[in-house]
């Protein structure tokens, strides 16, 4: 996203009218903030600054915004993100063995991203689907029943997606 071409009043039109000029500025952050999340997967510091200088809010207001919300991140994510579901049903099914085999076969902890790039592995509360326990959502794509042969699919299909063949 180039911030430079963000248009407040274009983007309210007329129902911008009865909003004053912070308010509309204020209320393209969240806009802006998916959009360059899109374009680099994670909200880089310079694009906030620049964020920050072309809508003149304080950049301790623009990261206090973005910081609120889970789904914005600060740091370079992967380019294949793998949740392993640590919900009860998950948890007692065996997602712990899951997530250490991700990590072992990744070199990263939960939370953490490989130096290429190439996958960001979390932990998520629960994904909701607890009769197919324990479950791993790839890029938010849904996989149930994860055991040993399932996790190592998982572990190929990201290895592939990442050198492209």
């Amino acid at each position: 996203m180039k911030i430079e071409e963000i248009n407040v009043d274009e983007h309210y039109g007329e129902t911008g009218e009865v909003l004053t000029d912070t308010q509309k500025k204020r209320g393209l952050l969240i806009h802006a903030f998916q959009k360059i999340q899109k374009e680099y997967n994670y909200l880089p510091e310079e694009k906030l600054y620049e964020l920050s200088q072309k809508l003149d809010i304080p950049l301790s207001d623009v990261y206090s915004t973005a910081s609120f919300y889970k789904h914005f991140y600060f740091k370079p994510r992967g380019k294949n993100v793998v949740c392993v579901c640590m919900g009860t049903a998950c948890h007692v099914r065996g997602a712990s063995k899951v997530l250490h085999k991700l990590e072992e076969e990744f070199g990263v902890r939960e939370g953490e991203t490989t130096e290429d790039l190439s996958m960001t592995l979390e932990i998520v509360g629960c994904v909701g689907c607890c009769g197919l326990a324990p479950v791993v959502t790839v890029n938010e794509e849904v996989v149930g029943d994860v055991g040993p042969k399932k996790v190592n699919e998982i572990i190929n299909n990201v290895k592939v997606e990442d050198t492209g063949n």
